[in-house]
C-alpha cells in the first residue's frame, strides 16, 4: 500500500485485506471518509468539503471519481455562497489514490459504487451509497442551474449531519 499523507488522522497502512468489511454504528465517526462521485468535479468534492468544515480536526477526507473530470464552476460558487472555498480543488479518480485505508466510503453515484464495492474487495471498509442528482446535466438559464447546485449543496450538507452529527452549537 502507499504510504499515508502528512493529515492528522490520515488512514494507516494496515494489512486488512482479508478482515470483513467492519460496520460502523449508525452515527458512529469514522476516523478516515472517502465521497466518490462520477468525475470528481461536482458532488464528492462538495461533501468532501463539508465534511472537512464539519469535522477535518477529527476526521481525514478525500474525494474521487469514477472518471477524472473538470472541477466545475457552478459547484464552487455554490459552496463559496456558504463560506467554503472549492477553487483549489483537483479531481482526481480512484486509480489516482495515494492511500485506500478507509473506515467509511460514501458513493453518490452508480458509477462510483461500482467502483468502490471493486477496492473493498482486498480492504476492509463499509460502503454506503447516498444516491445524489448530478447537477451538471440540468439545462436552462445561469439562475436556475444555481438553484439545482445549490439544492444538491444543501441534500449534501443535511445527509452530512445527519449521519455524522455535530458535536456542538457552535459547529452549526
Amino acid at each position: 500500500m502507499a504510504e499515508t499523507g502528512n493529515w492528522p488522522n490520515s488512514p494507516g497502512n494496515s494489512n486488512s485485506a482479508t478482515l470483513p468489511a467492519p460496520t460502523l454504528a449508525p452515527h458512529e465517526i469514522p476516523s478516515a471518509v472517502l465521497f466518490a462521485c462520477s468525475m470528481n468535479a461536482v458532488r464528492s468534492p462538495m461533501a468532501e468539503a463539508i465534511m472537512k468544515h464539519f469535522h477535518g480536526r477529527t476526521v481525514y477526507v478525500d474525494s474521487v471519481g469514477a472518471r477524472k473530470g473538470e472541477l466545475d464552476s457552478f459547484a464552487v460558487e455554490v459552496m463559496d455562497e456558504i463560506g467554503i472555498d472549492l477553487s483549489k480543488h483537483k479531481p482526481k479518480r480512484f486509480d489516482d489514490l495515494e492511500d485506500t485505508s478507509y473506515d467509511l466510503i460514501i458513493t453518490l453515484s452508480p458509477e462510483a459504487q461500482h467502483h468502490a464495492v471493486e477496492m473493498t474487495r482486498t480492504m476492509a471498509a463499509e460502503v454506503i451509497f447516498w444516491n445524489t442528482m448530478d447537477p451538471s446535466f440540468i439545462e436552462g438559464n445561469r439562475e436556475s442551474r444555481l438553484m439545482i447546485y445549490r439544492q444538491i449543496r444543501d441534500q449534501i450538507i443535511a445527509r452530512i449531519k445527519e449521519r455524522f452529527p455535530l458535536n456542538t452549537p457552535s459547529d452549526i
